[in-house]
C-alpha cells in the first residue's frame, strides 16, 4: 500500500508529513509521537473546544457491543458496496471523517485494497480502531477544521453519520474524486425516539445535506438504507449511549425502564462528485 499522504497541522505549515520509525514529521521539523497502539495525534490546541472532546470510551464501547450484535451492519455494508462499485485502483487513498471504532474504512480497505485513513475526534474511538486494524493509517483530529490531509490526495472521502466539511473534502479530493456521505433517515431510531421522548419527528436531511455541498459537489446517485431490530435492555441502553451525547444524558432514566422493542435503523446515502469548477469559497483554517 502507498504511505498515507498527510499534512502537518500546525498553523500555516500543512507541509507532508513523512514517517520515520515512530514519528511522523514535516520538513519544517514538526514531530507527532505515534501512539503504542499505532495512531498518531494530530489534534492542535486550538482544535479542541473540550477536553472531553468526540465520542468517550463508554459511546465507544457501546458502538462497537452494537455492531458485534449485528446492529448497523446493513448501513457499513450498503457504503461499502458504493465504494466497489467504484472500481478504484489498488493503493488509492480513502478517508472516512468521523470514523468511530473503524468498522466501515476497514471493510473498504479489505475489498478494495486501499490505503485507508481514519479521522475522529475521539482518542478512545481512533485507539478502538488502531488496535483492531494496525494496517490502517488512524489520527485524531478536528474534521471541521483543516483535515490533515495533501491537496488532490483522496479519491474518496467518507462520512457515516459523521462530520462534514465540504470545502475541505473538495480540496483533498483527486479530480474525479467522490465524497460518499450517509445521513439519518427521516425514521431513523423512530420508535425509540417516540418511546423516550413521548413524540418523534421525521426530518428529511437529503435536501440540506444537497445544498450543503452544492458550490463543490453534483450529486450522482442517492439511495436509502433500512433494517429493523428486535432489541432488548441492554441493547436498547447501547444504542442510547451511541447517540448525541445530550441526548445520553437527558433521557437515560426513561431507556433504563425498557425491556425490548423493534428498532428502524435508517440511512440517506447520497454519492457526490467533485465540481469540476467549485464555487469561490473560503476553506477554515
Amino acid at each position: 500500500m502507498m504511505a498515507p499522504r498527510l499534512a502537518c497541522t500546525v498553523d500555516g505549515c500543512t507541509l507532508p508529513l513523512e514517517r520515520s520509525g515512530n514519528v511522523f514529521t514535516c520538513a519544517n521539523g514538526h514531530s507527532y509521537d505515534i501512539a503504542r497502539s499505532g495512531y498518531v495525534n494530530l489534534l492542535q490546541p486550538t482544535d479542541r473546544r473540550s477536553l472531553e472532546a468526540g465520542d468517550s470510551k463508554e459511546a465507544v464501547a457501546a458502538r462497537a457491543r452494537l455492531f458485534e450484535a449485528g446492529v448497523g451492519q446493513a448501513i457499513v455494508a450498503a457504503l461499502r458496496q458504493q465504494v466497489i462499485e467504484l472500481g478504484l485502483a489498488p493503493g488509492s487513498q480513502v478517508a472516512d471523517l468521523g470514523c468511530g471504532p473503524g468498522h466501515l474504512l476497514s471493510g473498504v480497505e479489505q475489498q478494495c485494497l486501499v490505503t485507508g485513513i481514519g479521522i475522529d475526534l475521539s482518542a478512545f474511538a481512533i485507539d478502538y480502531a488502531a488496535r483492531r486494524h494496525p494496517d490502517l493509517t488512524w489520527i485524531v483530529a478536528n474534521a471541521d477544521r483543516r483535515l490533515p490531509l495533501l491537496d488532490a490526495s483522496m479519491a474518496v472521502v467518507m462520512s457515516l453519520h459523521a462530520r462534514r466539511n465540504p470545502a475541505e473534502s473538495a480540496r483533498v479530493l483527486v479530480p474525479g474524486g467522490f465524497l460518499l456521505v450517509a445521513v439519518p433517515a427521516h425514521d431513523d431510531l423512530i420508535e425509540l425516539r417516540a418511546s423516550v421522548q413521548g413524540a418523534a419527528t421525521e426530518r428529511d436531511r437529503v435536501a440540506a445535506l444537497i445544498a450543503e455541498h452544492a458550490p463543490y459537489f453534483s450529486v450522482v446517485r442517492t439511495r436509502s438504507v433500512r433494517e429493523r431490530r428486535r432489541l432488548e435492555g441492554d441493547l436498547l441502553r447501547d444504542l442510547l449511549r451511541s447517540t448525541y451525547r445530550g441526548a445520553r444524558q437527558r433521557l437515560a432514566a426513561q431507556v433504563e425502564a425498557l425491556e425490548a422493542m423493534d428498532v428502524t435503523l435508517a440511512s440517506d446515502i447520497v454519492l457526490f462528485a467533485a465540481a469540476k469548477f467549485p464555487q469561490k469559497t473560503s476553506i477554515p483554517a
